[in-house]
C-alpha cells in the first residue's frame, strides 16, 4: 500500500502557484522599470516608509487646453464681427476649394453657433 507523500501537492497546484509565482515576478518588473524614471518615498499613517514610482504629470494642463479652446474661439468671433458673417463664409468657400491643408483649416474654422454668438456681443463694442 503506498503512503501519500508529506508536503507533496498535485500539479493543478503547483502550476497555480507558479502562476502566481510569474504575476509577482511582472509586477515587480514593472515597478522596478517605472521607478528607473525616479522615485518618491511617503510615509503612511502607521509610519511605514513606502517608496513607489514618481507619478508622471502632464505638461500640458487642463487649464491650458480650456484657455486655449476659449481664445480661439474668441478670435473667430472678432474675425465673424469684423468681416461679417457673410464675407468670413465667403471666405471659408475658397479656403474648402484649397489644398488639403486648407480645407483641414475651413472645418477648423467653420462658424460654429458659439463663434456666431459671441460676434454677436463684440459686434457693437467694434463698431
Amino acid at each position: 500500500m503506498p503512503y501519500p507523500l508529506v508536503g507533496a501537492s498535485s500539479g493543478f497546484v503547483m502550476s497555480e502557484e507558479r502562476h502566481q509565482f510569474l504575476s509577482r515576478v511582472r509586477r515587480l518588473e514593472h515597478k522596478h522599470d517605472a521607478m528607473s524614471h525616479g522615485c518618491s518615498a511617503r510615509i503612511r499613517s502607521d509610519g511605514l516608509i513606502v517608496v513607489g514610482p514618481k507619478k508622471i504629470q502632464s505638461r500640458i494642463s487642463a487649464r491650458s487646453v480650456v484657455l486655449f479652446l476659449a481664445a480661439f474661439l474668441l478670435f473667430k468671433g472678432f474675425l465673424i464681427a469684423s468681416i461679417g458673417l457673410d464675407g468670413y463664409q465667403d471666405r471659408l468657400v475658397k479656403l474648402q476649394t484649397g489644398s488639403v491643408l486648407e480645407q483641414g483649416g475651413a472645418m477648423i474654422m467653420f462658424a460654429d453657433p458659439l463663434s456666431q454668438m459671441i460676434a454677436q456681443q463684440i459686434g457693437p463694442i467694434l463698431r
